[in-house]
């Protein structure tokens, strides 16, 4: 993985994993998403998730990836989300690539 990646691949000092660190970035998201009511009936239109599953799926990373993925497919939506999380649009990307493998 790149040294400078913003989700190193080792542990941290608390033992936190950049899958960690990725699935708290991707819960962030999902909140943020959900806090409209048609981008969160959007959601689940485009990723074919119920919303029971993805309240099951909160610890799934192949849900929270999916999450991801749908703000990465709207730029409008993933550049709103980074700025709301305090972030860059490249993390919420990066963060979907290490769910995603």
């Amino acid at each position: 993985m790149d040294p400078n990646s913003p989700f190193p691949a080792r542990a941290s000092a608390e033992g936190e994993t950049a899958q960690d660190r990725a699935s708290a970035l991707a819960l962030g998201a999902l909140g943020w998403a959900l806090e409209d009511p048609r981008r969160a009936e959007r959601l689940l239109d485009l990723t074919g998730l119920s919303a029971q599953e993805l309240r099951t799926g909160l610890g799934d990373p192949a849900v929270l990836g999916a999450v991801l993925d749908f703000l990465a497919n709207h730029e409008p939506d993933l550049i709103a989300c980074a700025e709301a999380l305090e972030t860059e649009p490249a993390q919420l990307i990066h963060a979907a690539k290490v769910l995603n493998s």
